[in-house]
């Protein structure tokens, strides 16, 4: 009776499902490493969030990157901006709109700094036109703001071109941008949150990360595959079934003498 499952259409079929249960087992798999990776990233990023502000010297040196671990963790830092070296960090969109991220740096020593992304300002009019950039405080100023590693393409997902206008970059990266400047610059950047003495008027401050679910859609798409083993196991048993109950019903009738319907 069960010969049937080794002629060879049969024999295909045993192929694909043992092909395909280890294939879904492996993307399962994946999809939960995802979700551990994601949920502890996430979990980081709010401890750090939430950290209380720690000078930027504890973090951040010249020449060095700053740590993924220090992603987002509140510093402080004091020095007066130099807003002949500031840039504007293009193709930067917030609340729908397109725009730039006002880039100044703040020297903190002498022959020391560190990039401030001061907020976000609106594109102009056309793509020749420059936006309006509030100018930073004059002075001695004490910066607050969340502490990130520079931007580079895997990172950003931004494509790096050359060809930037003067005085405009892609990509907020302290070790190429530093190569311009009569200071050396720490690893990373600050992401402006709070200042004083205060600007007025002030580029709009940049959204706190999204720190999101922490991976619930990969674990749920690990638990989908993993159902789909049960379905290809499933489907595989019964379509043997149901050939087994047609072969022994076409049995039957033979036995009995019976015409096929479509005979």
């Amino acid at each position: 009776m069960y010969r049937f499952l080794l002629t060879p259409r049969w024999v295909a079929l045993h192929v694909v499902v043992l092909l395909v249960i280890p294939a879904f087992v492996f993307l399962g798999r994946w999809q939960f490493g995802r979700f551990e990776e994601r949920s502890s990233s996430s979990t980081q990023i709010s401890q750090n969030l939430d950290a209380q502000p720690v000078p930027l010297a504890d973090l951040a040196t010249p020449a060095q990157p700053v740590r993924q671990a220090d992603r987002f963790r509140t510093v402080t830092a004091q020095g007066t901006y130099d807003p002949a070296h500031a840039l504007l960090v293009r193709r930067r969109p917030q609340d729908g709109q397109l725009g730039f991220y006002v880039l100044t740096p703040l020297v903190t020593t002498q022959g020391q700094a560190v990039l401030v992304n001061r907020g976000w300002v609106k594109a102009g009019a056309t793509a020749d036109t420059l936006p309006e950039v509030p100018a930073p405080p004059s002075g001695q100023v004490t910066v607050t703001g969340r502490l990130r590693p520079s931007e580079t393409e895997a990172t950003s997902g931004i494509k790096d071109r050359a060809g930037a206008p003067a005085g405009q970059v892609l990509l907020i990266n302290a070790d190429k941008i530093g190569k311009g400047l009569p200071y050396q610059l720490v690893g990373g950047f600050v992401e402006l949150t709070e200042q004083q003495p205060k600007a007025d008027p002030a580029p709009a401050p940049v959204p706190e990360p999204d720190v999101g679910s922490g991976g619930g859609l990969n674990f749920a798409y690990g638990i989908q595959w993993w159902l789909f083993i049960g379905v290809a196991i499933g489907g595989w048993l019964l379509l043997i079934r149901r050939e087994v109950a047609d072969r022994r019903q076409a049995d039957k009738d033979g036995a009995e003498g019976k015409v096929p319907a479509d005979a």
